[in-house]
This record gives C-alpha cells, sequence and structure tokens, in this order.
C-alpha cells in the first residue's frame, strides 16, 4: 500500500474511545488503563478523553506487542 493510500486510510477511520477499544479486544476497561500507563499501545487526547485509531491497536495485537 502506497504511503499516500495509507495517509488517506487513517484520515477516514473513525476516532473510538477507550470502552470500544475493550470491548474491541475483549478486555476490562482497567487492561486498557493499565496499558495506556505503560505506554504500550497508542493513544490521542482530545479535551478529557483518550482517543485511538483501531487499525493501530490492531497492528499491535498482530505483531504480538500486547501479549501479556
Amino acid at each position: 500500500m502506497s504511503e499516500a493510500r495509507a495517509t488517506e486510510q487513517k484520515a477516514e477511520e473513525k476516532w473510538v474511545n477507550l470502552a470500544d477499544v475493550a470491548e474491541h479486544l475483549s478486555v476490562s476497561q482497567d487492561t486498557i488503563r493499565n496499558w495506556l500507563k505503560s505506554g504500550r499501545i497508542p493513544t490521542y487526547k482530545a479535551g478529557k478523553q483518550y482517543k485511538f485509531r483501531l487499525s493501530e491497536i490492531d497492528k499491535l495485537l498482530e505483531d504480538g506487542k500486547l501479549a501479556e
């Protein structure tokens, strides 16, 4: 995939919140919070809320970087 296409896909991707990521991965919200504190997952802040891109979370999962 070209870099331009990858950038375009990210721009179109919907932002999700912590609860959505927990549900997507079938883990608790506390687990997601722990991963946030340890820097294991990428996050973005929008005001007081954390926002995520599921494509980034899925890539970490596929690479085995979320194995406990």
